[in-house]
């Protein structure tokens, strides 16, 4: 299909919710595709749909290359573990950058698949990580305001001098 551009931080689209999806079609399978190969040219482990400037609730996760690809359409967290891990984390829209974010150990996500059939999944560790840093997103809560403000306003100068630099 298409690598799409990706919007890049502090574009205030990556700050705004998306929208469920309604339309279970071709053209959302399309979408999924697209994500999927803009998420390999990145390179990244994980996009969604606003990643591109699309405000829908998509989420496309490759974390294994032998399991493949899996697609999250609408997918809320509907539990989460009590203790927390640390994790270091980036995004496609900041890349060269990252830092240590504080996330629950384990959730329970409730998502459609592409035919529209509800589905749940229990994650732990880095896929649990990861749906929690790509639902942050599509509420329009880009990761970095997970950080401390100090550790936030380092990694953003940082972040702002690479891209000088580039």
């Amino acid at each position: 299909m298409t690598i799409r551009p990706i919007l890049r931080y502090p574009d205030p689209q990556l700050a705004l919710p998306a929208e469920p999806v309604t339309t279970f079609d071709g053209a959302l399978r399309d979408l999924a595709t697209d994500l999927l190969e803009t998420m390999h040219a990145a390179p990244g482990i994980g996009i969604t749909a606003p990643h591109i400037g699309i405000l829908l609730r998509v989420v496309v996760l490759e974390l294994d290359p032998v399991e493949g690809a899996r697609t999250y359409v609408n997918p809320e967290i509907i539990w989460a573990s009590s203790e927390t891990i640390l994790h270091r984390e980036g995004s496609v829209s900041m890349p060269g950058v990252n830092d240590e974010v504080s996330r629950h150990a384990r959730v329970r996500i409730g998502y459609h698949d592409l035919d529209g059939n509800p589905q749940t999944e229990e994650s732990e560790g880095l896929r649990a990580v990861c749906h929690q840093h790509e639902i942050d997103q599509l509420d329009g809560v880009f990761w970095i305001r997970r950080l401390s403000r100090l550790k936030r306003e380092r990694l953003i100068k940082r972040f702002d001098k690479m891209s000088r630099n580039a």
